[in-house]
């Protein structure tokens, strides 16, 4: 079995007639988190998005090449974006919880792609298990039926987190999911990022250096849409092999 989880082939993009991404070739690795990172411009949430298929939303957006997760093609015509959706899940900037109860934010997904609610304890024990697996089921098991929305910003990231895992992704895109989280709930969810690592391959985009140093294990450096360096973190910062790395790494530009 490949230890691949993402690999893109010759992967463009455009926005209308604004090229986004240029024969992007990656191989990204199962189990493992995985940053990029980059300046503002870049196609870094270009990439992300393309994963699992949110930038074909738009009308104006023509995609060339291919992104396969585990060896599958998610732009074959064959396969249905549901299933994507289901394998792949996203976090966001900023939380984005349903405007309902904790118990109903976690349980959403499951309800959605399961068909049938299950019997009410099967369905207590996967919200307990997700709540637990975001660090988060101490602190709201006694209020679970409590609106999602009155939980702090950290909690309300958690919770988006949560609400992925009942439907078992294989998958984890993360668009700078501390970015408006205060830096203890950007340390609270980093920690959160790195006990998930191994269960799910996390790819992760981050303005932060210090973020993509502390949690990531292979960085990707991205400059006018185009790859320029993909390496073992550590190495990346202590020795880039390309000058615009350095540039960027150091505060040159970007």
């Amino acid at each position: 079995m490949s230890d691949i989880a993402i690999q893109t082939s010759k992967l463009s993009l455009w926005y209308g007639d604004f090229q986004a991404l240029f024969d992007v070739d990656l191989d990204i690795k199962q189990g493992i988190i995985t940053s990029l990172i980059g300046p503002s411009g870049c196609g870094k949430s270009t990439l992300l998005r393309s994963v699992n298929r949110i930038n074909e939303r738009l009308g104006y957006v023509r995609i060339e090449g291919s992104v396969e997760v585990l060896g599958q093609n998610i732009y074959d015509p064959a396969v249905e974006l549901i299933q994507v959706r289901k394998q792949i899940g996203m976090v966001f900037q900023r939380p984005n919880p349903l405007p309902l109860s904790i118990r109903d934010n976690v349980l959403f997904g499951h309800r959605l792609h399961s068909g049938e609610r299950g019997s009410k304890a099967t369905q207590e024990e996967i919200l307990e298990a997700a709540l637990r697996q975001v660090l988060l089921w101490d602190k709201v098991k006694d209020r679970l039926d409590s609106r999602a929305t009155e939980l702090s910003l950290e909690e309300q990231q958690k919770l988006c987190i949560a609400r992925l895992l009942p439907v078992k992704p294989t998958v984890l895109l993360m668009d700078e999911p501390c970015s408006a989280l205060d830096p203890t709930g950007t340390e609270a969810v980093e920690e959160l990022i790195w006990q998930l690592r191994g269960q799910y391959t996390i790819l992760i985009v981050t303005h932060n250096m210090a973020q993509a140093r502390r949690a990531s294990e292979e960085c990707i450096f991205m400059l006018l849409g185009k790859v320029i360096e993909h390496t073992p973190t550590d190495e990346m910062f202590v020795t880039p092999v390309h000058k615009e790395t350095a540039d960027y790494i150091e505060g040159r530009y970007g």
